[in-house]
């Protein structure tokens, strides 16, 4: 009786411990706010304020330069534009409705595989689907005015007389200090639309999955936990072979509660 009156009080601290722990022991962790919309005071912008918000959207919250730049070789550059674009659209496998190059530049944001440079379609489509997403939605969520401003930038950047009108009745985003806490994700499908996870990782969630990087549906039978929360936290700390670094955002770990991440962990870790 003794035995097992000592193995109660055993158990009972044990669970004791860990519940004070897991709620004081581990720091909280409140991730950073998802990207705010840039605040656009449109009647007042000059054309160039107006590229330079497509420069830093470019740069940043619309993740362009992660794939269109000369080292990751993983998007076609956009350094000749003026001259590419009349002979994309004239091309034989050219399947959109654009007439010029900033109907083009905005058709190729929301419906990438309207065409298709070769050599940089998904895996086995024969270079007839575009693993490139729809801005408009997943984690970028560009509006219409922001894709324009990045049009503006591209063209300005390649010498080309800007096209495009800064959109005069657009609502400027509300300006607010700070971004309160998001509500937690409920699942990890969830997580995968909001943050384009499949955009660039084949996950076994849908029939259009990216192949930007490495093929997850059996990542389970490949890697520890430690190494994928390792991933997701510095993605650069273990370099798959055959891709390069810096293709995935590095921030996951401030735009995820603990919780979330610890729910993409046991979903990976079961892909087996």
């Amino acid at each position: 009786m003794k035995i097992f009156a000592a193995v109660i009080l055993f158990s009972l601290a044990t669970i004791g411990f860990f519940t004070w722990f897991s709620n004081f022991g581990i720091p909280q962790v409140t991730p950073a706010p998802p990207p705010k919309e840039e605040v656009l005071d449109l009647g007042a912008m000059t054309m160039d304020q107006f590229a330079a918000l497509g420069e830093r959207i470019f740069n940043g919250r619309g993740t362009c330069k992660l794939c269109h730049n000369p080292v990751g070789g993983r998007a076609p550059l956009l350094d000749k534009i003026g001259e590419v674009v009349p002979t994309r659209l004239n091309a034989e496998n050219y399947k959109g409705k654009a007439s010029d190059v900033e109907s083009y530049l905005y058709e190729s944001m929301v419906d990438s595989s309207a065409y298709v440079v070769a050599g940089f379609g998904k895996a086995g489509t024969n270079d007839t689907v575009s693993p490139m997403p729809n801005v408009t939605g997943g984690s970028i969520k560009l509006s219409d005015a922001e894709i324009k401003s990045v049009i503006a930038y591209l063209q300005k950047s390649n010498g080309l007389e800007i096209t495009v009108e800064i959109p005069k009745d657009a609502e400027a985003a509300p300006e607010t200090d700070e971004a309160g806490p998001r509500e937690p994700f409920a699942t990890v499908e969830d997580m995968f639309t909001e943050f384009a996870c499949v955009g660039c990782h084949k996950l076994g969630v849908g029939e259009e999955e990216g192949d930007i990087g490495p093929d997850l549906r059996q990542i389970g039978t490949l890697r520890d936990r430690d190494y994928l929360r390792r991933s997701l936290l510095d993605p650069n700390a273990d370099i798959a072979k055959g891709f390069e670094p810096d293709a995935m955002p590095p921030d996951y770990g401030q735009q995820l509660y603990a919780v979330e991440l610890e729910m993409i962990v046991d979903h990976l870790a079961g892909l087996k």
